[in-house]
């Protein structure tokens, strides 16, 4: 991102999320705050967005990776965590909707200052007014360790927590990468959420030209895609890690789940994931 501006592909995954309850009827995800946090721009940013068929499967991929995150969520509360980090927050509206507040669920907003900012005053301008159950957390990925913000945030690292790190992981190199999930792995029945992109060699050639113009797309707007990941080798790493349960959904496994297509269609073509992990001890 620009150095004092807000994300712009945090924008973008806003725009898609606000774009799936009209276009898509909400049919996978609903977020009743994704529109309001747009502001007067929002009819022209998501006619926009309907104008390029090519992004409806972007969009479905984005209303299914909140919808899936959210779900492992629930799950997590249920079983006692009451710690919510969100790592990357841009315009993400769980804290305006959290249905765990009155449990305890206390969200820890995680983003660069300058995106956090953009989103405190859009919040202020939609006339509402942040939670008691939400604390922002500024913290620059690359420069500042998570650990420290979080930290003087007020989160409690020797208590259970649920990680929720969407529309992050494509943008940050691997060291930084690496030293979020050693954090997060730290802490006690830890579970984490977040999207990935496969490196362009797995994808078949007829399909590769495509992803190389996303991605050219993303660093235009100066947040280049920095690191892939091979879904098997990703899951060897994340059991070094401690992480003894995992689920890894691709775009196949998406439409089986969500969109109801048959099981036997899915197939492990390569495309983008979201995966939970959880340690159980």
């Amino acid at each position: 991102m620009q150095n004092g501006q807000p994300s712009r592909t945090a924008l973008g995954a806003a725009i898609q999320r606000a774009a799936h309850q009209t276009l898509d009827s909400a049919n996978i995800f609903e977020d009743a705050f994704a529109r309001v946090l747009l502001g007067r721009e929002a009819d022209a940013l998501i006619e926009a967005a309907s104008a390029d068929p090519a992004q409806r499967q972007m969009r479905t991929f984005m209303a299914a990776r909140s919808r899936f995150a959210e779900d492992c969520l629930n799950a997590a509360v249920s079983r006692g965590v009451r710690q919510l980090a969100i790592l990357g927050a841009g315009l993400d509206t769980f804290s305006l909707r959290n249905p765990h507040a009155t449990q305890g669920l206390r969200v820890f907003e995680v983003d660069h200052p300058a995106t956090q900012a953009w989103k405190r005053g859009r919040i202020a301008e939609a006339g509402l007014t942040p939670p008691a159950s939400l604390t922002f957390a500024p913290v620059d990925f690359e420069r500042q360790s998570l650990a420290e913000a979080l930290g003087a945030a007020g989160f409690q690292p020797t208590q259970p927590a649920f990680f929720h790190w969407l529309g992050v992981v494509p943008y940050l190199p691997r060291d930084a990468i690496s030293a979020i999930l050693r954090f997060v792995a730290s802490v006690p029945r830890t579970e984490v959420v977040f999207d990935y992109s496969e490196p362009l060699e797995n994808y078949p050639p007829e399909r590769r030209g495509h992803v190389a113009a996303v991605a050219a797309r993303a660093a235009a707007l100066g947040e280049p895609w920095l690191s892939y990941f091979d879904p098997s080798e990703l899951s060897r790493d994340l059991h070094e890690r401690g992480f003894q349960q995992q689920e890894d959904l691709g775009l196949a496994d998406i439409a089986v789940r969500y969109l109801g297509a048959p099981k036997r269609d899915a197939t492990g073509e390569a495309g983008p994931h979201v995966i939970h992990a959880r340690r159980i001890d």
